[in-house]
């Protein structure tokens, strides 16, 4: 089918799919002529140039950068080897065999390096938490609480599914109530009522305060994500397998949770993308992450009123660490569907 013909048989195929197609055209030419024209002579750029630093790391000391930048040097090292690794190049087959066991280990040992290179410590100058800000603060955010999440979530919702009453109603009972608060209101009690909890003597940081309620936030979520896929697994399998001699741990490690997580991978990507978008509201707890630098940057008496160019910048940044999962979950699916 050529171009032609296809945009008559979808565009044009009828009178009032044609009138239809042209206000679109119309409209979205209006749209985007506006948008140049303003980008382009009206917007001030400079509020985003001059403030670059700050709204990639926020106030983290000058001479420190290069540990940021060997934080992302791991990062994407990390990212690219698990593409390499789940795409199955057939060039890079060797390699894959030799590094697919070790890479779960491999992230989960990089997390205490790149900690100690943000907080520093141990040979280098500390940094406080004070001074993680940013886009810096934002990622270092995400990627904890869904790395703790996943985890919780699973084990709630095979909690929910089990035939022992006290964990199953624990796990209810956890769902409900989380699901039923706001992640602001988790957000304030998690720096307000948790320091209650724990010995006068002992404080915690008010940034693993805000892991902790995107935690446990997230977690419930996760849970019952987690639940639609292993509901979606026949019972005939889970009888065949114990049939075969395997028992209960084994039947749900190797038997249920590969299927009921593939199942549900969209939904958990999106559990994902969401988290990493309520990071934006850990400015109103006091955290200084990409939203709350953005507000700090607008109290900059030669920046004030520059709203539109400061917040597109930001969604931007949004925008395009969402559409990378996005577009890894959709290649995820593509090669574990082959």
């Amino acid at each position: 089918m050529t171009k032609l013909t296809w945009l008559r048989k979808n565009l044009f195929n009828t009178w009032y799919n044609s009138a239809l197609t042209v206000i679109c055209f119309v409209l979205l030419f209006r749209a985007l002529q506006g948008a140049v024209v303003w980008a382009t002579t009206k917007a001030q750029w400079a509020v985003v140039q001059i403030n670059l630093p700050l709204f990639l790391v926020g106030r983290f000391p000058q001479t420190e950068y290069w540990r940021v930048w060997v934080v992302l040097a791991i990062a994407f090292s990390l990212a690219a080897i698990t593409a390499v690794v789940f795409l199955g190049k057939q060039r890079f087959a060797g390699f894959i065999k030799l590094v697919a066991p070790w890479l779960s280990l491999i992230w989960v040992l990089s997390f205490p390096v790149i900690l100690w290179l943000i907080g520093g410590g141990f040979g280098l100058r500390p940094v406080s938490s004070n001074l993680w800000n940013g886009l810096l603060l934002t990622l270092f955010m995400a990627a904890i609480s869904i790395v703790l999440s996943f985890p919780i979530g699973v084990l709630l919702a095979l909690g929910r599914t089990s035939k022992l009453p006290v964990i199953r109603w624990f796990s209810i009972l956890y769902i409900e109530i989380i699901r039923g608060v706001p992640l602001i209101g988790i957000l304030f009690l998690a720096q307000v009522m948790l320091p209650l909890l724990l010995p006068t003597d002992f404080r915690l940081d008010r940034v693993l305060r805000a892991i902790a309620g995107l935690v446990l936030f997230s977690a419930a979520y996760m849970a019952e994500n987690v639940r639609g896929g292993l509901q979606s697994v026949s019972r005939g399998q889970v009888e065949a397998a114990k049939a075969l001699g395997l028992n209960t741990f084994f039947v749900i490690l190797l038997i249920v949770l590969p299927q009921a997580l593939r199942a549900v991978i969209p939904a958990i990507v999106g559990q994902f993308i969401g988290l990493f978008k309520d990071t934006s509201l850990l400015s109103l707890v006091g955290l200084v992450e990409l939203t709350g630098i953005s507000r700090s940057i607008l109290a900059q008496p030669q920046f004030i009123g520059r709203y539109a160019e400061t917040y597109l910048f930001v969604g931007l940044i949004y925008w395009l660490f969402c559409y990378l999962m996005s577009l890894a979950s959709r290649r995820l699916e593509k090669q574990l569907n082959n």
